[in-house]
C-alpha cells in the first residue's frame, strides 16, 4: 500500500501532467492564432500597397482639378467685376440723357398746357356739373 507521501506525490505529478497538457493546448491555439494573424497582416499588406498607390493618384488628380477650378473661379470673379463696371458705365451713359429727355418732355408738355386755353372738363355721368372759376 502507498504511504501518504507517495499518494501526495502521485496527486502532484498528476496535477503537473494536467497542467502541462492544458498549457500545451493553449500554446497550440496561440500558435494557430499567430499563424492566422500573420496571414491576415500579410494579406492586408498585399492589398494596402495598391490601395495607397491608387489613393496617391486620386489625391494628385484632385489637387490638379482644384488648381483648374481655382483658375476658373478667378476668371469668373474677374468677368463679374468687368460686368459690374460695364453696368455702371451703361447706367451712367443712358440714365443721364434719359432723365434729361424726360424732364424736357415734361417741361414742354407743361408749357403747352399753360399756353392752350383751358377746356371745361366734362363731369362724369350722374354728377352735378361743375361751375367754372
Amino acid at each position: 500500500m502507498l504511504t501518504a507521501g507517495e499518494v501526495a506525490g502521485l496527486i502532484a505529478a498528476t496535477g503537473w501532467i494536467v497542467l502541462v497538457c492544458v498549457l500545451a493546448m493553449v500554446l497550440v491555439k496561440v500558435a494557430r492564432l499567430l499563424t492566422e494573424t500573420t496571414k491576415a497582416v500579410s494579406d492586408l499588406n498585399n492589398r494596402l500597397t495598391p490601395l495607397l498607390d491608387d489613393m496617391s493618384v486620386t489625391v494628385n488628380e484632385t489637387n490638379r482639378q482644384l488648381v483648374a477650378v481655382e483658375a476658373i473661379a478667378r476668371d469668373v470673379k474677374q468677368v463679374s467685376g468687368h460686368a459690374a463696371k460695364l453696368s455702371a458705365v451703361t447706367q451712367t451713359i443712358f440714365t443721364g440723357p434719359l432723365i434729361k429727355v424726360s424732364s424736357l418732355g415734361y417741361g414742354v408738355r407743361r408749357a403747352i398746357e399753360a399756353r392752350t386755353p383751358a377746356r371745361p372738363r366734362r363731369a362724369p355721368r350722374g354728377t352735378a356739373p361743375r361751375r367754372p372759376r
